[in-house]
């Protein structure tokens, strides 16, 4: 396969431009929005919620979710409601289907899910169940896998790359260096020992970091600190026909 990183079988890119240059027919992509979108993904599934990820602007998002069965998640912040916030998924009541619009993750989820095989949505809170799944389903000597931090936007709308992105991504990788993975390419490798700097740290990396210190400024700290609650949940979601749903 031609493209960036065609010589190695797991690869690590950033935004939707990214992504479509390094998943085009792998195996398993991963999207990795730690701020927030696949922290609440992760949340959601594991109250048993069916994610349908949507683009953040869409304007036939309500029809969209009408037509899914799904509740559409409302602006962050709306009181009562299911939104963006990871905060707001775990304490309002659940509902069966999330139609989740995001400018970032759930975008280029929607993106990649004609491309690649299986896109999997993965945060700190459940890297390394991810990296277990991808070792336990696939072969690694024929396996190819697309790990892609979403990043955030400046305001003219160009990739601004976030660190806790970045962090995600490596905690993925490293636990799959932890499986003896191989084939990762440099920039899959780089990202891995990006993690490990911050291991043991995450929470104040988080708290500190520009995305983080953005969403505290705005009082959505405990949003922060969800997504700090490294390796706290077992559940890997998979895009399926229906939206995310949990692997079995």
């Amino acid at each position: 396969m031609d493209g960036p990183q065609a010589d190695h079988d797991v690869r690590f890119e950033w935004g939707l431009t990214g992504a479509l240059a390094v998943a085009q027919g792998v195996d398993v992509a991963v999207v990795v929005d730690v701020l927030s979108f696949t922290t609440a993904l992760s949340v959601a599934a594991d109250r048993g919620i069916v994610v349908v990820p949507y683009p953040h602007g869409a304007d036939d998002a309500a029809v969209a979710a009408a037509q899914a069965g799904a509740v559409l998640a409302g602006p962050r912040g709306t009181p009562g409601a299911l939104t963006l916030s990871p905060t707001s998924i775990r304490d309002e009541a659940p509902v069966s289907r999330l139609l989740l619009p995001s400018p970032n993750g759930s975008a280029i989820c929607r993106a990649l899910a004609p491309i690649a095989t299986t896109v999997v949505g993965a945060s700190l809170r459940n890297a390394r169940a991810v990296a277990d799944w991808i070792a336990r389903e696939n072969d690694a000597e024929t396996a190819r896998i697309a790990v892609v931090a979403a990043g955030e936007r400046w305001p003219d709308g160009s990739l601004r790359p976030a660190l806790e992105d970045l962090w995600g991504a490596g905690a993925v990788l490293a636990a799959l260096e932890d499986h003896d993975w191989p084939g990762l390419s440099p920039e899959a490798a780089q990202a891995a020992d990006a993690y490990r700097l911050v291991v043991g740290r995450e929470r104040g990396h988080l708290l500190a970091c520009t995305s983080g210190e953005e969403l505290v400024a705005a009082g959505y700290d405990e949003d922060v600190l969800v997504a700090a609650e490294v390796d706290a949940s077992v559940v890997v979601p998979l895009l399926s026909d229906r939206g995310f749903v949990a692997a079995p």
